[in-house]
């Protein structure tokens, strides 16, 4: 009676999954979802700018900038309520070198990209740009960032940008990517935001956020969407999740500490690499449904994680979905170690619990052992359908 059950419960979530018209994308356990030459161009990854037939502008106050066309600026100088405005074309590829530029507004972003392919923000000398009153509205536009962009940013260098804002820090409408330099973000909202993506290859990341530390959220496309990490040192300090993404949350290296209410969460979090450190008030790693083209899934396959928790209905490890746990290091310190809805898959790797080293992944909140090797629940699926 209990397969039959079971069976029948399968039947009727498949049948629902086909009704809604959702695809989980399928891949297997322990590949990368995605690639790192896939996410940065060799231009992305340099951090100094050719500057031949660079142009260059000193601001002064209340004085924009506007750039047409594509090409290399250098900014620098001390100014207070001027934008750099950039308004290419859409094959355009413009680069903005700071070079110990200092940029204070009261309700406009300091670097304002309404139009380009792409632009990159190099910083070759300490900068400092900052918000300090309301942002104003262009148009139907919700300006909300002191660096704004309608476009594909990178953000690289071998200097340090500080940025101070009343809102958001840096703001993409398309993809954010960051692959050097330094960035000191103090941020009453978000530190980091962007539509598609954040891809970070490297860098030192020292945000403080009222709200969350990375966010990405893609409503209309659930293949988008996601953060990507394959290098960098961070250190997030955020009033909700330290990092958010809508549909994955890929770690393949790098040095990240997180100090929030949720660490990270996604619909799918896959961790190969790297080391984590996570001190949270609620879920330390959360996969939860918010993008149709994954399963909930926390998915493991090296590096070392350690989270702890407060006390309390809190959860080190949680997933709506399933656990998977192929390698690594996972030390987990709190009332409640893990928590999942689906199955737990554990056939590598060292779980250490409240100081003692396991040989399952237990499912505290569920008051039971869980599963070992994929047993019990829907079944393991990895990325493929419920």
């Amino acid at each position: 009676m209990k397969f039959r059950r079971r069976a029948l419960a399968a039947l009727l979530a498949l049948s629902m999954v086909f009704a809604l018209g959702v695809a989980y994308a399928a891949a297997e356990t322990g590949s990368y979802i995605f690639s790192y030459d896939d996410m940065f161009t060799k231009r992305d990854l340099k951090q100094t700018a050719d500057l031949t037939g660079a142009v260059t502008y000193t601001l002064t106050d209340r004085q924009d900038i506007h750039i047409t066309e594509a090409g290399v600026y250098v900014l620098t100088g001390t100014a207070a309520d001027a934008t750099v405005y950039v308004e290419a074309g859409d094959d355009d590829k413009v680069q903005l070198v700071l070079d110990g530029l200092t940029l204070t507004n009261g309700t406009m972003p300091a670097v304002y990209v309404k139009s380009a392919d792409k632009v990159f923000v190099t910083v070759s000398g300490n900068s400092a740009l900052s918000v300090t009153g309301t942002f104003a509205a262009d148009g139907t536009t919700n300006l909300d960032g002191v660096i704004f962009s309608k476009s594909d940013l990178v953000l690289s260098g071998d200097a340090t940008l500080t940025i101070t804002s009343t809102k958001n820090g840096v703001v993409s409408k398309d993809d954010l990517k960051i692959t050097g330099g330094t960035y000191l973000i103090t941020a009453a909202s978000k530190a980091m935001e962007a539509n598609d993506s954040i891809r970070i290859a490297d860098g030192t990341l020292t945000l403080k956020a009222g709200t969350d530390g990375l966010h990405v959220e893609n409503d209309t496309d659930g293949a988008n969407g996601f953060v990507y990490i394959a290098g960098g040192n961070m250190s997030i300090n955020a009033g909700d999740d330290g990092i958010h993404a809508s549909s994955v949350v890929q770690v393949n290296d790098g040095q990240i500490a997180v100090t929030a209410a949720e660490g990270i969460e996604a619909t799918y979090i896959q961790i190969n690499g790297g080391t984590i450190t996570i001190n949270g008030q609620d879920d330390g790693i959360n996969a939860a449904q918010k993008s149709s083209a994954y399963r909930p899934t926390v998915e493991i396959n090296g590096g070392s994680v350690t989270v702890v928790m407060a006390s309390g209905d809190t959860d080190g490890i949680d997933s709506n979905g399933d656990i998977i746990v192929t390698g690594g290091t996972i030390n987990v310190t709190g009332s409640s170690s893990f928590d999942y809805d689906g199955t737990a898959t554990y056939t590598g790797g060292t779980i250490i619990v409240n100081g003692q080293t396991l040989s399952y992944i237990p499912n505290q909140m569920m008051g039971g052992r869980g599963g070992q090797g994929g047993q019990g629940g829907w079944g393991r699926g990895g990325r493929g359908g419920w």
